[in-house]
């Protein structure tokens, strides 16, 4: 059985880089589900939130999360429609694969 990789070319993370400078901003994913986006920019950001309401894309998200990158990135349980968080926290915010 072959298993299935999503960008194995990493178009995605050179694409993102490309357009978004992620050096030491605070960036705030909105709809990060299992984390998968989440990983290809957070160890350059100084802080990551990620929010989803699907506890379960959660629970992956925090147990798939690189060791060396606990300190700077968190995962809540929110909804689009209603984001905890005030608009000057962070510096970039982050909408994909979440329509």
């Amino acid at each position: 059985m072959t298993t299935l990789q999503k960008d194995p070319e990493g178009f995605e993370k050179k694409t993102i880089h490309k357009f978004v400078d992620f050096t030491n901003a605070r960036v705030l994913e909105i709809g990060c589900g299992e984390g998968r986006l989440t990983w290809k920019y957070a160890a350059a950001s100084s802080l990551t939130v990620g929010f989803d309401p699907d506890h379960s894309a959660l629970r992956i998200a925090r147990a798939d999360m690189p060791h060396d990158l606990h300190k700077e990135v968190h995962f809540a349980d929110a909804s689009a429609n209603h984001i905890p968080f005030s608009k000057e926290t962070f510096d970039i915010a982050i909408l994909a694969w979440s329509l």
